[in-house]
């Protein structure tokens, strides 16, 4: 049983899910909170939002069930998003995705150090 890692995640279901609350019912007052510099319309801050808070409930469920299979996954899929927001960040110079990228990173380095703690002390 992967407890460290499954324990990581707590962090990347939080984020996601006050993120996009923020971020679908306040969503100018949430990108200043990220110190957006950038102009960015309602509804489309709302719907990644809404994204966000449906992504939150998936990884719930995947610590939920200790889905040990999807764990890795995670890891993944948030390697993608770096390299998104990275990308994003050279395109706007925004700070938001400064901000999301530390975020982003954090968790990542939670997940992966837990992980390989894990499987250390499963060998």
């Amino acid at each position: 049983m992967k407890s460290k890692t499954r324990l990581s995640l707590y962090y990347l279901a939080t984020y996601l899910f006050f993120t996009g609350v923020g971020l679908l019912f306040a969503p100018q007052f949430s990108l200043k909170i990220l110190l957006s510099t950038g102009h960015y319309e309602n509804t489309f801050v709302q719907f990644t939002g809404a994204f966000m808070i449906a992504l939150s409930v998936v990884v719930s469920q995947i610590i939920r069930h200790s889905v040990e299979v999807l764990y890795t996954t995670t890891l993944a899929v948030r390697i993608f998003f770096i390299v998104v927001i990275v990308w994003l960040y050279v395109q706007t110079h925004d700070p938001l995705f400064l901000v999301v990228l530390a975020v982003v990173a954090l968790g990542v380095a939670l997940t992966a150090t837990s992980y390989m703690l894990d499987k250390r002390a499963t060998k």
